[in-house]
């Protein structure tokens, strides 16, 4: 942020995440999680969400450095991040645990997951650079799947995949977020089953799933 403010940047595109939204007890009688919601950070380090911390803090900082130095920040927060890899390095973070379901390795304790293509956020991230009206914080989301739907549809697709045979039945509350905001800047995002095929396709060319 301070080389931004050297180089007299206009405005910053801050990607942090759905983990700088979602802890917040307000979500529970809110309704679909808007923009407008915080994680609050004394829940996250009671939970040990260190990773909603760090994002926590990081989007804080960088909207209160943007104020200070006359700088538009806008954020984007994502869920669950998915897609196609661009080389043939193990994937990180939520690509992952993506790569691991395909095969066959899950612990996750939850039944649901809330996911968006890196393409999308990708456009997103561009739509919110370069709109003269985007503004604040934008959650950015797409599909809130159960995962054993998603195995289904996977089997049908690719039956040669290992799988795992159990799903958790725990059922937390339901938590959906919105990105009204975000797609009211012109956002869209793909149909789930493109982002499944292109991620099987890229992680096999890249020997991933071996």
């Amino acid at each position: 942020m301070k080389a931004c403010a050297e180089a007299k940047v206009k405005r910053v595109v801050v990607v942090s995440s759905a983990a700088a939204v979602v802890l917040n007890p307000a979500w529970l009688e809110a309704g679909p999680v808007t923009h407008l919601i915080r994680s609050q950070l004394y829940l996250c380090i009671i939970v040990q969400e260190w990773y909603a911390v760090a994002k926590t803090e990081a989007e804080r900082e960088a909207f209160e450095y943007g104020h200070r130095a006359g700088i538009e920040v806008v954020s984007i927060c994502p869920t669950l991040v998915v897609g196609p890899v661009m080389n043939h390095a193990v994937p990180s973070g939520s690509s992952f645990v993506f790569s691991n379901f395909l095969k066959g390795i899950s612990n996750l304790s939850i039944d649901r997951l809330m996911t968006v293509d890196v393409r999308d956020v990708a456009e997103a991230m561009v739509l919110m650079y370069e709109k003269p009206e985007a503004e604040g914080r934008y959650i950015c989301t797409a599909h809130l799947l159960r995962i054993h739907d998603m195995f289904e549809l996977l089997e049908s697709l690719y039956p040669d995949l290992n799988y795992p045979n159990e799903f958790t039945e725990e059922q937390p509350p339901k938590l959906e977020l919105s990105a009204e905001k975000l797609k009211k800047l012109g956002w869209s995002y793909r149909p789930f089953q493109e982002t499944l095929v292109d991620s099987v396709e890229s992680y096999r060319k890249a020997g991933i799933l071996d």
